[in-house]
């Protein structure tokens, strides 16, 4: 269901836009819904409620300056009572921002229907399509999610069919590329309900807002705030675990080695020929809070636009739990026919240092069967009891398969040698072609007789002189080449010869 937004509000949210504009390229906007619908009670009137500050610290921690931030209330949107409700719009400068969201925070409380005193119900679905359609514009972004985790629109107890619809959009919407949520054990009593947790959900709206949700999440400044764990909703088609090098036995002429930001190195000497290794990894589980039952292994290496299959000790993994790894042997061949030649011009522009040459190494994981790992739905048992939670985690029947990717990069040192080589060769050329413009350009003498009188004449190469008699007349050409003088167009009786 779309939501019901007065023009205002369009206004007020639509204004993010021009914020991302100025805020520019690599900013990330956020937006962070906050609900206040009737479930949310005890979060607002139980004095010790840590609930807003916690929203104030996280806004802190995650908008930096220079990124555009729109903070909104949610419930379920009604005639006369539009849902989401822009709070404050703003772009970040400084370490202003924790102070002016706790401060449009300040006045926030339950909302009630209009014309009534019952309290408003919640639609987490409408919130979040909200957020990306009007608040980012259909733009990448980050949108984030403060909630009890009861989605009740018009007051449906059927909570658990009504989640189930959320976590739809979660894993079918193609807007959205990634997905964590942090469970947090909040216990607070109100006047009319008691609560034990929250939920905050980060929603990665396109490519780039997930490469900006994982910086995020490994540069620390979320667990400054929130200490759980992130469990991962979405993807859990790719990234699913991670390959760490542990030994390696390399062939003759390959050493490898893990280089800074864990892909794995190669240095090759030009002349190996089978440049393989046996490689030890541990295969760990990345996707908490998930146990990997079962999956189907495979493996290859992609270097130069040739794929090579590497040889698994083990095509099976069982029971992997999260975090947990997994001793699996392997053989890796490199594929010597994609190296360039010692005497290719790649190489030569490379002598003396590396020629690298980036690829990748796949690992696929087919007929992979998820489930939630029991610590996780202890902890949801605790945090939200009676919620069928942990059953709204299982991940969508249709995902079946995932994969990962390690980076690797091969160096191919090429010496000095052929350089040398040809350097050798070229200033011979250079040598020859100098001593030959110099032969060339140098005048050649030529001994003339003419009648009995001998004559010294010069002459390049190339050039055709004239020979006259004693009386002045032209009686013959000389011309003159790199092998000789010739006599050309002699006069008839003309008494002329070359030499005495």
């Amino acid at each position: 269901m779309m939501p019901i937004l007065r023009p205002v509000l369009v206004r007020v949210l639509a204004s993010l836009a021009l914020l991302c504009a100025a805020a520019g390229a690599h900013a990330t906007p956020h937006v962070i819904l906050v609900q206040n619908s009737g479930w949310m009670e005890p979060f607002y009137s139980d004095p010790q409620s840590p609930f807003k500050p916690l929203v104030g610290a996280l806004a802190g921690a995650v908008v930096q300056p220079g990124e555009a931030l729109v903070l909104a209330s949610f419930n379920q949107s009604l005639p006369g009572a539009p849902s989401p409700k822009a709070l404050l719009s703003l772009k970040a400068e400084g370490d202003t921002v924790r102070r002016r969201v706790n401060a449009a925070l300040a006045g926030l409380d339950t909302a009630r229907k209009p014309n009534s005193t019952a309290l408003t119900d919640t639609d987490l679905g409408e919130a979040v399509q909200a957020a990306m359609k009007v608040a980012l514009a259909g733009k990448p972004g980050i949108v984030w999610l403060v909630t009890n985790n009861r989605n009740s629109p018009n007051n449906d107890q059927a909570t658990a069919a009504r989640n189930r619809e959320f976590y739809a959009l979660i894993h079918r919407g193609a807007a959205i590329d990634r997905v964590v949520a942090f469970p947090l054990r909040m216990p607070v009593q109100g006047r009319h309900y008691r609560a034990n947790g929250l939920m905050v959900y980060a929603f990665a709206v396109g490519p780039e807002g997930g490469r900006a949700l994982d910086a995020l999440l490994a540069s620390g400044r979320i667990a400054r705030v929130i200490t759980e764990r992130p469990a991962r909703l979405k993807p859990l088609d790719r990234d699913t675990v991670r390959l760490v090098p542990v030994q390696v036995e390399a062939a003759p002429g390959v050493a490898f080695s893990q280089a800074p930001g864990g892909a794995l190195r190669a240095d090759v000497d030009p002349d190996a020929r089978t440049p393989r290794a046996s490689v030890r990894w541990n295969l760990e589980n990345t996707i908490y809070p998930y146990t990997i039952a079962s999956a189907t292994l495979g493996a290859r290496s992609v270097l130069a636009g040739e794929a090579r299959a590497i040889a698994l000790a083990s095509s099976r993994v069982n029971g992997l739990a999260p975090g947990q790894p997994l001793p699996l042997g392997s053989t890796m061949q490199l594929p010597v026919a994609q190296l360039p030649d010692k005497w290719s011009l790649a190489a030569l522009k490379s002598a003396g240092s590396a020629y690298v040459l980036p690829g990748r190494i796949e690992l696929h994981l087919a007929q992979q069967r998820l489930v939630l790992s029991q610590a996780f739905r202890e902890r949801m048992a605790a945090l939200f009891p009676g919620d069928p939670l942990p059953e709204i985690f299982t991940p969508p029947a249709t995902i079946q398969a995932s994969n990962a990717v390690l980076p690797l990069e091969v160096r191919v040192h090429y010496g000095m040698g052929p350089l040398a080589a040809l350097g050798g060769l070229a200033a011979a050329l250079l040598a020859a072609a100098a001593a030959g413009a110099w032969a060339y350009g140098r005048p050649r003498v030529a001994q003339v007789t003419v009648e009995d009188e001998l004559r010294t004449m010069r002459g390049r190469p190339g050039t055709v002189q004239p020979v006259y008699d004693k009386a002045g007349t032209q009686v013959a050409l000389l011309k003159t080449t790199l092998f000789g003088h010739q006599l050309l167009d002699l006069r008839e009786g003309a008494q002329v010869r070359l030499g005495r």
